[in-house]
Formats: structure tokens, sequence, C-alpha cells
């Protein structure tokens, strides 16, 4: 039975050209919520091959898993794949690729933990330094003020998202710029990038051998905050949001030579104010497609046998 086989070498093949195929292509900055899908059908396609080899691994090694996976196949489709035929590699292989599913979950359920932690201690932070006053409940959506020197804001996700600026903010922001970070971080909240996040640093810090999940963690974090931009420039313009984003991050030296952090931000700045052309709606649609046809593939790869007995 070779199919495990050419679903592990398509995995390969899928994790070492989809990122690079990626890079290359001329419109992922002009639109990054597109690239955001074809980022995730690339993973996740990575990660059926791994998935439908070793469920297929496993049916060929033990008869106790053989069974309930082609319980309603008719004979001549189990037949097709030849489980019988098979070395002691099918044991080997379905035991690696559940234990790196197992891997996988856990640094997941890891990071999550953290996350909530994190948060949970900030919302701690935040109660001492703005209590809430007699009377007044917490409500989702909430604008906290923090008397700070520096200017910063933040969303705050959760049961009630809460948008917190600090003073130092609102004395910089001027105009419909509070509004315009206003929109941005609810356009992460509303996307739920915080999910794409956790997910990506999970496979990379649980893979760090695997380059495609520490590119798949890197993008994730850059294209998240272009499409936050382009939601709130779409409301608020360009220039608005452009500005918002220079007053918050001027003294942070990200305007510098020296590399910081927050070196991203300068090229979010250039690309606010000179705005690349948007794909058609027509291409959009065709990259969403074709995107989404990716993980396809090793479906149709593992249904092949199958298929030619029926037929």
């Amino acid at each position: 039975m070779m199919v495990p086989a050419v679903l592990l070498m398509l995995g390969v093949l899928t994790a070492v050209a989809a990122p690079r195929l990626i890079a290359r292509a001329d419109w992922t900055d002009r639109e990054p919520v597109v690239a955001l899908w074809a980022w995730q059908c690339a993973v996740a396609a990575v990660l059926l091959c791994c998935a439908l080899s070793m469920t297929l691994s496993a049916a060929a090694a033990w008869q106790a898993v053989r069974g309930p996976v082609f319980a309603p196949a008719p004979r001549g489709v189990v037949d097709a794949y030849a489980l019988g035929a098979t070395g002691p590699w099918a044991a080997a292989t379905a035991v690696a690729l559940a234990c790196a599913g197992l891997w996988s979950g856990a640094m997941l359920v890891r990071e999550i933990v953290r996350a909530r932690t994190r948060r949970r201690t900030r919302r701690t932070e935040l109660r001492l330094r703005a209590p809430l006053l007699p009377g007044e409940e917490a409500a989702a959506g909430r604008l906290v003020v923090l008397e700070g020197k520096r200017p910063d804001a933040w969303w705050l996700p959760g049961a009630a998202p809460q948008l917190v600026v600090t003073t130092a903010a609102l004395q910089r922001l001027k105009g419909r710029q509070l509004d315009a970070v206003l929109a941005h971080e609810q356009g992460h909240a509303q996307a739920r990038h915080d999910w794409l996040l956790h997910c990506s640093a999970a496979l990379a810090v649980g893979f760090p051998q695997v380059p495609v999940f520490a590119a798949f963690r890197y993008e994730m974090h850059r294209l998240v905050e272009l499409a936050a931009d382009d939601m709130a420039s779409r409301r608020f313009g360009r220039l608005t949001t452009a500005l918002a984003l220079v007053e918050l991050n001027e003294d942070r030296g990200v305007f510098g030579p020296a590399p910081t952090p927050q070196a991203h931000v300068p090229q979010r700045v250039h690309r606010l104010l000179t705005p690349p052309d948007r794909l058609t709606a027509a291409r959009r649609l065709r990259l969403t497609a074709t995107a989404s046809l990716v993980p396809v593939i090793p479906v149709l790869v593992a249904l092949v046998p199958g298929l030619r007995a029926l037929g």
C-alpha cells in the first residue's frame, strides 16, 4: 500500500513549495486577507497529509483500526488499498504521526492556557489601575483610559473585550485617529486573529525544525496587522490611520536606524501612505478558490484507490 507514503511525500512537497510560492506572489501585501487564507489552506493541507497517512497506516497495521475506518466500504474498495501487503513500517509510521498529532494538540493547549493566564493577569492589573465606579458594570467594547506617560492602545479580548488607551495616547491622537485605532483593534477581534496567532505559535514552538511552521507564525503576525490596518483605513482613511500609527510609535524608536521589535511599523505606515492597487474581485475570488483546493488534494489522493475500485 503506497498511499500513506505518497501522502507523506505530498505533505513534504506542500511544506516546501507553498511558502515559496506565496512569498514570490506580488499580491500578499495588497490583499492580506486572501494571503491569510492561502497560508491557512497550505498548513491545513500539510496537516491533512499527515493525518490521512496516519489513519491509513494504522488501518494497515491493526485490524481494530481497519474495521471502523473501512466498515461502510465494499469489499472491492478494501482490497484496492492492499492493507495486508504492508511491512513493519506501517505501525511505526502510524505511531510516529500519532505522537506528532498529540504533541501538536499539547502545544496548542499550552499556548491557549498561557494566553489566558496573561489575559487574566492583565485584567487584574487593569482592575487595580482603573477600578469600576460604584454602580458601574463591565461592558463589552468598553473603553478604558489608563494614566500613562507612553502613548499606547491595545485590545483585551475575552468575554467582555475592552479597548485600553493611555492618557498619553489620548493627548497624541487627534481628530479621528482614536477612532482609527479602535477600528484597527476591533478588526483583530472580529476576525479572531488571536486564534490564528495561537495556532501558528503552537506549531512553530512544537516543531521548530519545520520551516513552514516558523514562516506561518511570522506571516500571521505580519498579515493580521495589515488586515486590521485595511479595516481601519476603509472607515477612517489611510492618512488618518497612518498618522495614528506614527503617533503611537514615534517615541519607541521604530523609525530610527536601529532594528526594534516593532520594525514592521514603518512598512505599515509606508503601505498606508502609498496604497497599492487592489486586485480585482474576480482575481481575489480565483485566488481564494485556488487556495481552498489545496487541502482537497490530500483527500483526493487518499480516495484514489477506492474511486478506481468503484469505477
